[in-house]
């Protein structure tokens, strides 16, 4: 049951995200897009941007963000390559990677390109 209630949240967290960035002019694109290396939660556009967004939900932010691993940064970057492979300008396509991160309360932070070296 506790598996569930957690997917459930999951979905209610990438909800909130999506009204917040849509609400703020960046429109979303895809949800749970998947490639042959994994899956991306939501993905929005910023003019000719891509932004990749990767969900996380938790007690708190802190904890939200320690849900992240270097082996699925990896993977987030794969897959992003694959949806950036369709795009007009391939891989040349402007991109940005965030991280949303939920608490209990649904209070959101965005860390915009978290994923920066």
């Amino acid at each position: 049951m506790r598996g569930l209630r957690s997917y459930q949240a999951g979905l209610a967290a990438e909800a909130m995200v999506e009204r917040l960035y849509s609400g703020s002019g960046r429109p979303i694109c895809a949800r749970r897009w998947r490639g042959l290396s994994g899956e991306i939660d939501l993905i929005a556009r910023d003019g000719a941007e891509v932004i990749f967004i990767e969900v996380k939900q938790s007690k708190t932010h802190a904890m939200a963000a320690e849900h992240i691993s270097p082996h699925q940064i990896a993977r987030i970057f794969d897959t992003a390559s694959e949806f950036v492979g369709g795009e007009p300008a391939g891989q040349l396509t402007p991109v940005r990677f965030d991280l949303a991160l939920v608490d209990a309360q649904g209070r959101i932070e965005i860390m915009e390109n978290a994923f920066a070296a």
